[in-house]
Order: structure tokens, then sequence, then C-alpha cells
């Protein structure tokens, strides 16, 4: 049984029950009751269909709009009687958007004061709460923080990742949110994208297996996952960028082909075989080459890929959400001065198909606008009620009807910390071993050096606590640096962020440098800097370390007889012309709240067992790089992860030549084919690719 149909189920097992009471009789636009009308839609023993088509027929053109607004917190937390006057079906919180204080109690207590509010209106019609827990409920203080997608792509275990959302999932319903604007099944295909963490990977079938897996965790458990974002919004060209950006919302300039097949098969898979209940739309453009280049169609306003393609080929019968402020992007025909949303944008949102429509802090305005526009009949009913059937629907399966409330529960348990300690140990790609100097000895004198060995904000990167994240101790958790010290108890551990503290008689230095926290559009390479955050997260972006960070590697690996190296980023870094001074380079991408999980690999605890889910680049000018390009020489190809406490096979031995300088020219494509071969099912072409290059 597919997770769609076990939704009706779960929304009422998992759910943390709380029975309606003390809330007045509703009444009905003809006046009546809606127990003297019937009231079958409150019946949880009829079929959902039959709910929702009583439901729809008793409500106004004003519920129906309420139905297809979400609003943010800020707007009503202050005053909820704002949800009944506009009869929200959603309220969301943005990235940084809290209570205070932000504890899961006051989130509870903050979103049960909504439901409360929504429970007023006439048809009592619960409304739900939405938020980007996107690794992790990284919104709320205390909570577990998870690698991001990037270092569950590197992981490449379908079961680890419906785990983590799994636990995602029961983190949000402790905290009384249902609906998560997650997983990001975009396939990520230049380096430069600032939101490439938030990627499983640069191949759409890893994308799709791990995003699958991901909203199986989510909805298996009673939260409402949210695909995106539909589509391509990781294949955009650089330089197209929006908002003033380098490449985030901008033109994807592809073929139907090639787009059916890079862009849209992680959406495919998700609808058609997860279920998956919310689709996204992206902010960025499709440019189709067959009818030549230069008119692009923004994401929100395109009906052949929403409509057509989504709603119509692949069958999604859930809703479809906008990004914030989506369609205030879409070009207007209005007079200059008109107000967003103008009439034209809604029209456009409305028709292309979008359902429910995230207007943060202009809820009154667009349903001002889209009830004109219905009333002058250039929006019709038939379109208003289908995306509102479409809502209704996934409510009811949700059982919010039956179970509006929240019911406080447990965040971050010892059982969610030990998953995401194994996350982060399964994320981490070792890139280089000269010597096999990894695993290290656990009484070893460790000289560690860097700013993100000891930064649990860095290493949780964007998306926790604030929109663009946030360095410093801004989450409960362990560092890289507390995981080396708790691991390794025996060892002589020297600690200087700026390797100003004297070597000494250190046998190996552990080096941890790279990123800092952003998100969207300010972590572009090449975009406008975060003015908002703080002092680190203003340096420009760059796929290159900082300088700072580069003095600090030569100083250690040119003072110690063994280095190793850790790249904490949520993307790979150009470090080729520093190669040479590394024993073992380990990219550990953003490994999230538990440090722990970092330092059970570098001291055998676990064995390094991921694989890289992006193609490495050699140099800057090769980005962006991906496998199946022509001349595909990265520095380190897609699938490439040395392996520790392992009996060797072929993969091990053609890596071992390639780490060698033994390989033949072009081997990375080969490898990178096997990688891909074995990733779908074809074991025997992978083992006869590795083989050959081995030999």
């Amino acid at each position: 049984m597919r997770s769609r149909n076990r939704l009706a189920v779960l929304g009422g097992i998992v759910l943390a029950a709380a029975v309606v009471t003390g809330v007045a009789t509703a009444l009905v636009r003809d006046g009546s009751t809606a127990e003297d009308a019937g009231a079958l839609y409150l019946d949880a023993g009829q079929p959902v269909e039959s709910r929702v088509a009583d439901l729809l027929g008793r409500m106004t053109l004003a519920d129906k709009i309420g139905q297809m607004t979400q609003a943010e917190r800020v707007k009503v937390a202050g005053d909820p009687h704002l949800v009944t006057e506009w009869r929200l079906g959603s309220v969301l919180s943005g990235g940084g958007s809290v209570p205070d204080p932000n504890t899961p109690q006051a989130w509870v207590d903050m979103i049960n004061s909504l439901q409360r509010a929504a429970l007023a209106t006439p048809l009592r019609i619960p409304l739900l709460y939405g938020i980007d827990a996107v690794h992790g409920n990284g919104n709320v203080h205390g909570s577990t923080v998870f690698p991001h997608n990037v270092g569950l792509g590197a992981g490449r275990d379908p079961r680890l990742v419906e785990q983590v959302y799994q636990a995602t999932a029961r983190e949000m319903l402790a905290t009384g949110i249902r609906w998560d604007f997650a997983p990001c099944v975009c396939v990520s295909r230049d380096e430069r994208w600032g939101r490439a963490f938030e990627s499983f990977g640069e191949d759409p079938a890893l994308a799709g297996r791990l995003g699958g897996a991901a909203v199986d965790g989510l909805q298996k458990n009673g939260v409402i996952a949210t695909v995106k974002h539909y589509a391509g919004d990781g294949d955009t060209e650089y330089g197209t960028g929006d908002s003033d950006y380098a490449i985030d919302q901008g033109v994807t300039v592809t073929s139907r082909a090639d787009f059916d097949r890079v862009d849209l098969a992680p959406y495919v898979s998700a609808v058609t075989e997860h279920g998956v209940r919310s689709v996204m739309p992206s902010y960025s453009s499709v440019d189709w080459t067959e009818d030549g280049t230069g008119n692009p169609v923004k994401m929100h306003a395109d009906r052949e890929l929403i409509t057509g393609k989504l709603k119509g080929d692949l069958g999604f019968d859930g809703f479809v959400i906008t990004d914030w402020e989506g369609i205030h992007q879409l070009p207007s025909t209005d007079p200059d001065g008109t107000p967003e949303p103008t009439p034209s944008q809604v029209r456009a949102g409305v028709g292309a198909g979008i359902d429910m429509f995230m207007e943060p802090h202009t809820a009154p305005r667009f349903q001002e606008v889209l009830e004109a526009e219905v009333d002058a009949g250039r929006i019709g009913t038939d379109r208003i009620d289908d995306a509102v059937r479409r809502i209704l629907a996934v409510k009811f399966r949700l059982g919010l009807f039956e179970n509006p409330y929240a019911t406080l529960g447990d965040v971050r348990g010892t059982e969610h910390r030990a998953l995401a300690r194994t996350a982060a140990a399964r994320s981490q790609v070792l890139l280089k071993n000269s010597g096999d100097v990894l695993p290290l000895a656990a009484d070893a004198k460790i000289y560690v050096a860097g700013r993100n060995a000891d930064d649990i904000g860095n290493q949780a990167g964007g998306w926790t606590i604030d929109w663009q994240g946030r360095n410093g101790d801004i989450i409960p958790g362990a560092t890289i640096l507390d995981g080396i010290r708790e691991v390794a108890p025996g060892a002589t551990v020297t600690y200087s962020a700026d390797a100003s503290a004297p070597v000494g008689g250190s046998d190996v230095g552990v080096v941890v440098v790279g990123e800092t926290p952003y998100a969207e559009g300010f972590g572009d390479v090449g975009s406008a800097t975060w003015t908002r955050g703080t002092e680190e997260q203003k340096e420009p972006k760059s796929l290159t370390l900082r300088p700072a960070d580069r003095a600090v590697v030569s100083k250690v690996c040119g003072a110690v007889a063994e280095c190793v190296v850790l790249i904490v980023s949520g993307r790979p870094q150009v470090i080729s012309d520093q190669l040479g001074e590394i024993d073992a380079l380990v990219a550990s991408w953003l490994p999230g709240s538990e440090g722990g999980g970092v330092a059970d690999v570098l001291f055998g605890r676990r064995p390094f067992t991921g694989r890289l889910p992006m193609s490495w680049p050699d140099s800057v000018k090769q980005v962006p790089v991906n496998v199946g390009d022509r001349g595909y020489e990265p520095l380190f190809p897609y699938g490439w992860g040395l392996r520790t406490m392992a009996s060797p096979d072929a993969r091990d031995a053609a890596q071992e030549k390639a780490a060698g300088g033994r390989a033949p020219d072009g081997w990375q494509q080969r490898f990178a084919e096997a990688q891909l071969a074995e990733e779908s099912g074809d074991t025997a072409k992978a083992t006869t690719l590795w083989t050959r290059l081995a030999n």
C-alpha cells in the first residue's frame, strides 16, 4: 500500500490527539447548523472524497479563498483573530521566524492558539502549519540537526535517509508542525549554486531514490512532505539569476528531453511511487531550446509543466504551493504602481495550476484580488474548486479534522542524537589517504586547528535557527573538536583555531576548514553578500578556501609528520594546489549537530564508506562539472570515496591505482560510469569496469 493510502489511517494514529471541545455550533451559508444539515464532512467514517464534496458544497467563496491562502506567523501570532477573519487555510514560519522564547512548548502554544482561531470559523476547518525542516526541525532550538542532503547523498542509503526524515517528522509533531517544505529533490548541476547542499547530488537517479525515501520518512509518520523546487532549479545557467543572484532563481535552458531526463525525473518518482502530497514550484524559469532561446517562462506561471505534466501526465492529486511570494516575481501587465500581487500575477498563478499561495505579508491583498478576479469571471470557479478540493483532501487524509491540536513531545532524544551521529559518520568521504594515515591512533598527540573545528554553527550550515544560518554556538550538540576529545580521551589534543599555538611534539595535525553558513541566493558564488549575518558570513562566497584557511593548512601541514584536512562545506572546495601538502583529505560536508560522528571515522570506530554525490573539480575554470560531460576530468569523480576497515575489492583497487597516478587518461569517466552502473543495480557491469581500471 502506497503512502498516499496510508495517510488516512496514519494521521489518526501518529498525530497527537486532542478532542475539539467547546466549539460553537458552526453555521453554514443557508443559516442552518452544520449538524442540522447533516455535516457529513465531520464524520471520520465517511470516505475522503465524500467528505470533501460535502464540505466544498457548504463553502462560500471567502471560505475557499481562505483555504488557498498561507500567511506568515509574524502577521497573525500576535492577533490570532486574523486567522478567523481571513479564514486562513495555512500559516508558515519562514527561516528564522520563531516564537519568543524559541522553545518546543512555545511552538505548541503558538500553533494551538492559531488552530483555535481557525476552528472558530463557521465551518471550523483546521489549518496546516508549515516550516522548512530541511535537515531536522532546525528552526526550533534544541532539535536534532542532521547532515544536509548533500551529506546524506554521500551516504547513499535510502533506509538511513528515511530514518532521518522519520526522526524529523517526530520532532516536528512534538512541536505541533505537520507540514514540511522538504525534501529538495533538485539535481545540483553547478557547484556555484548556493542551494547545492540541499540537493542529494548531481545524478537524477540518486536524487530520486533518496528523495523518495525522504518523502516516505515524513509521510509515513504523519507529516506532509513537499518536493521542491519543481523543476530545474539546480540546473539554471550561471549569470541568469533573478533578484541580483548569480544563479539562484535563474533560467534552465534545455530541451524537453533533457529536462525530463535530468530535472524532472526525481519528481516523477516522488509522485508516482511515493505519493507525495505537496509540490512547490521553483522561482526559476525554463527556456526550451526547441523553439529557440530567449523566451523563458517562470515556473510559477508554467501551465504546461504544472497542470499539463504534473497534474495531468503524472496524475499528481495533492496540492501545489507557491514559494515565498512566488507569484510576485511574475511579469505583470497591470499599471505601474499596482500593489503586489497584481491581478495579472494572481491570474497567471491560479491559471497555471497553483492551489495554495504563500503570501507571508500580503494575504489580505491576495484574497481581495482573487475574489475580484473570480467575481469578474476572469478566474473560473471550477479552478477554485479544484484547488480547494485538493487542499481539503490532504487535510482529511492527515486526520487534521479529528486531531487538530498539538501536544508537546520530545525533541533531540537519545535515539535521534545517535541517528544523527550515524548519519554524520556515513556522510564523510575520504578523498585521499596517503600512507594510511587514517584512522588515527586513539593515543596520538594531535594538533587540531582551523575555524571549523570548534564551531557548531559552521558545521550545521544554512537553514539552522536562521534562514541563512549563523556561525558560533547557536545550537546544542558536539563540535568536531568535542567529538575528537570524546572519542579519543587517551589522545593528547592541542587546539588552536588559527594555528598560532606551538605545534610542539604533535604526531598528527587535524585541520578543519571550509565555509561559513549560507542559503539560497546569498550563497551563490558571485552573488551579493549577506549583510545581516555575522562578519564571517559576510565574506564573499567562493569555490576555494579563504586565504586564512589556506594559511592554516600550509602552516600545520608543514610542521607535522602527518596532516589530515577536513573540509566542512556545502559544496566542493578546489584544493588541488595544496593537495601535495596533505596526507589525508576528507569531505565532511555539513555534518549537523553531532560532531562525534566525524570523530568516529577519524579514529576507526566506524569505517569511511561515503562516496561523492557531486564531482569534485580540479579547478575553478572546470566548473560546472558533472558525470557524463565531454572531457570529464575532475580531481575526484562522482562516486569516489576511499574506504577504511574493509576487505579490498575491484573498486578499491581501481581507486588505489588512480590515487597513485597510474590510471589511464579519461579514467574519471569510466570510474563514474561504474558507480552509476552499481547504483542502477548492474553490479556485474560495475565490477567489470572497475577491474579494467585496476589492471
